[in-house]
């Protein structure tokens, strides 16, 4: 299929700067399978889902990946952003401005906190061997870094302290993530709580949300895009309460399409979900055959993006441009501070 048959016109003023307050208060279109709509909020979704329904939820922790150097030799300030841990103490990273970099230079963060450059790629792309690893890594990260806020949302100079916790999820527990999971930003522990009341049941899997999530599609076909690489991970308690979900009857919900993609990768050929941990690249466009989910809670994503082509598999190409310029026309806020949609996947024909 072409990449163009992805496209659309978004008007600017749509693309959400800040979330909504509180979390659940942000607007949900409800998309179904027979193509009608329905406007309602996040915070409905205990009286929208039913006793036995399972939310599996994505728990990874955006890591601050954003760092402001100086290169040693030089002096010369440079604005470094880590997108994929290659090993301990290594990671690849888009450096700006990329030309005064040299291979070896060293960039200090601090007197105690520095990286050297170990190679260079085209666009900007370093890889950069840091001096501390592990645990003490994460520490000057967390103290030296700043939050790595997608390009669409503008700040006037430094991320404002509010994006440290606007831009995690409740659910968010394991470090490594350079991009937000966004659907889990809509829900507070007050929903999380309403949910389990009404017995719907939460369940985590584990996606490291790379920088990749941003890039479009430039190929002029999606069969060209080769799609990056993320560390997943489902465990025997998770993958086995979906099961037993299923097989009782119960819908399975994903929150985001970083779940969708972990499940898709972790189901056999039957529709049962295995435990797994690693790689994945799996890339879901228009044909697949859906094995693991009835429903989907997504914000609404980038025009020519993976994440679109994603959508419109779910739940057909026609369906989705639809259902975006309907959520267009009613005004709901776009991308990852904004609003969001629950589909319903379509029925097969």
């Amino acid at each position: 299929m072409k990449t163009s048959n992805f496209d659309f016109s978004l008007p600017p003023e749509l693309i959400a700067q800040k979330p909504a307050r509180p979390r659940e208060s942000a607007k949900l279109l409800q998309v179904f399978s027979d193509g009608n709509f329905r406007d309602v909020y996040i915070k409905d979704l205990p009286a929208l889902l039913k006793a036995g329904d399972l939310l599996v939820v994505n728990n990874t922790r955006v890591i601050p990946a954003q760092l402001s150097g100086k290169i040693f030799s030089t002096e010369k300030k440079v604005r470094v952003n880590l997108h994929k841990q290659k090993s301990n103490g290594v990671w690849l990273a888009f450096a700006k401005p990329a030309k005064k970099l040299l291979l070896n230079d060293k960039i200090f963060f601090s007197s105690t906190f520095f990286a050297l450059i170990t190679d260079k790629q085209p666009f900007g792309q370093i890889t950069l061997k840091f001096n501390l690893v592990g645990a003490t890594f994460l520490k000057a990260l967390k103290k030296f870094g700043s939050m790595p806020l997608p390009p669409y949302i503008k700040r006037s100079g430094k991320v404002h302290p509010s994006d440290k916790t606007d831009y995690q999820t409740t659910f968010a527990s394991r470090d490594g993530a350079v991009a937000s999971p966004t659907a889990g930003l809509h829900f507070s522990m007050n929903l999380i709580n309403d949910l389990k009341r009404c017995g719907i049941r939460v369940a985590p899997i584990t996606l490291h949300v790379g920088a990749g999530t941003f890039l479009p599609i430039k190929t002029d076909t999606i069969n060209h895009h080769r799609m990056h690489s993320e560390w997943v991970e489902i465990n025997a308690r998770t993958a086995n309460l979906i099961n037993k979900t299923r097989k009782a009857g119960g819908k399975i919900i994903a929150v985001g399409t970083t779940v969708l993609r972990t499940l898709e990768t972790a189901v056999d050929t039957e529709g049962n979900i295995h435990p797994f941990k690693g790689k994945t690249d799996i890339f879901i466009a228009p044909g697949h055959q859906f094995k693991t989910v009835d429903l989907l809670i997504t914000n609404f994503h980038l025009p020519k993006s993976t994440l679109f082509v994603l959508v419109s598999a779910f739940c057909g190409l026609n369906r989705m441009k639809n259902a975006y310029k309907y959520a267009i026309k009613k005004k709901y806020r776009f991308f990852s501070y904004g609003d969001a949609s629950l589909l319903e996947l379509r029925k097969k024909s």
